[in-house]
């Protein structure tokens, strides 16, 4: 049964950080949950963060996914919808459509054919804002999964060209559906192929001058529900649902823990400028070895701590992986871009080494400090990239077929 779910009112949204919004409702990262990835991190205890990303990771194929629909006012988003659901504008859960504008406020549908998505109607563009700046604002496009781009021609309206340049930045997926389609398809010398395919390039080209990455097309009629590219673009839905909800967490996972490695790092700095990384427990702090090798301890990326991972993980090939990743890393630090960094300038300081380690008589509090944040934000890359890692084999990802 199709129903209406509710107006953008019932979607609160509760922000617990600087960067992450998660709906208030959630049951698969609520704040406690939130609280706990970023306590083991600041902990340096990856092993924890894989245990509890597994267990959110059973949750996450039961997750909504919020798709938006928006185009210029007039352009057919809420017969898009109905159509879309396989249902008549006449039936009782059908969006409202009309020839004068219909769609005020965001409003929610659902589908027996999509479960656990909701399909989210927009005003359109030239309604209820006075600037595309503040549609973008208050349509509040970054807490979407997926938007759709509803076009009733081969070329976009400087609207909607800012919209989907706005999705590009953001990073989100989008669609590009041409709509009345039926309109275009009257008498011609051209076959219907010929037609479809030349609409399909003018499309690929209006948006690629205007520099934007070509996005999914379909070429449909509301009129006509189940022709055109009607099937392909249920069938497409279908197989990148189960994508969005996956990555989406990932993509949100990683971006709690980068935002604490963020602050670790920042923590770190503050006792470099202040001369007291004794207090952290660097006994030598001229030693950008000993300095590298407490940082990775700190931040969870030591040998020690990435066997755990991977033990937890059952998965050793992880483990050798990342183990040789370190290796490396520590050799060129030794052999590579710490001498050339020490060798810089015959002035910044001279260094002996003792025992595989290096350690350095700097000439200025300025060098020394350089040397440690360089040695620092080297870790800290390394440890993005190796959480990525961890977070995607974590995560029980969609097999792509």
């Amino acid at each position: 049964m199709e129903e209406v779910v509710g107006s953008v009112e019932d979607k609160e949204f509760t922000c617990f950080s600087d960067a992450i919004s998660i709906h208030k409702n959630s049951n698969i990262l609520s704040v406690e949950v939130v609280k706990n990835i970023e306590t083991a991190v600041n902990e340096g205890k990856l092993g924890e963060v894989v245990s509890i990303v597994k267990d959110i990771s059973q949750e996450v194929s039961k997750s909504t996914v919020k798709i938006a629909v928006t185009g210029d006012s007039g352009n057919g988003m809420s017969s898009f919808i109905n159509a879309l659901r396989l249902i008549g504008h006449e039936e009782e859960n059908s969006a409202p459509t009309g020839v004068v504008r219909t769609t005020q406020k965001p409003a929610c549908y659902s589908s027996s054919r999509f479960p656990n998505v909701d399909f989210w109607d927009l005003p359109g563009t030239r309604v209820t804002v006075p600037s595309m700046e503040n549609y973008l604002k208050e349509m509040e496009f970054d807490k979407y999964d997926l938007i759709i781009i509803i076009i009733p021609s081969e070329q976009f309206s400087s609207n909607l060209v800012k919209v989907a340049k706005a999705m590009q930045r953001m990073r989100k997926r989008f669609y590009v559906i041409r709509t009345k389609l039926d309109r275009s398809l009257g008498p011609s010398a051209h076959s219907e192929p010929q037609l479809l395919r030349s609409i399909q390039e003018s499309i690929q080209e209006n948006l690629q001058k205007e520099g934007v990455k070509v996005p999914p097309i379909f070429l449909v009629s509301s009129f006509e529900p189940s022709s055109h590219d009607f099937p392909k673009l249920r069938d497409t839905l279908k197989k990148d649902i189960p994508c969005i909800r996956h990555y989406g967490l990932l993509g949100t996972l990683f971006q709690i823990c980068e935002k604490t490695i963020n602050e670790i790092v920042e923590s770190i700095n503050r006792s470099i400028d202040e001369d007291n990384l004794k207090a952290i427990g660097i006994s030598n702090p001229d030693n950008l070895r000993e300095c590298q090798q407490l940082f990775k301890e700190k931040l969870g990326v030591d040998d020690r701590s990435l066997h755990q991972v991977a033990l937890i993980m059952n998965q050793p090939d992880v483990y050798s992986r990342d183990a040789k990743q370190s290796q490396v890393t520590q050799r060129d630090q030794q052999y590579g871009w710490t001498q050339s960094q020490l060798y810089r300038s015959r002035n910044e300081c001279f260094y002996t080494r003792f025992n595989d380690n290096i350690s350095c008589r700097f000439d200025s509090r300025r060098h020394r400090h350089m040397s440690q944040k360089h040695v620092l934000d080297e870790v800290a890359k390394q440890t993005k990239k190796i959480l990525w890692e961890i977070l995607k084999q974590s995560i029980i990802l969609p097999q792509e077929g």
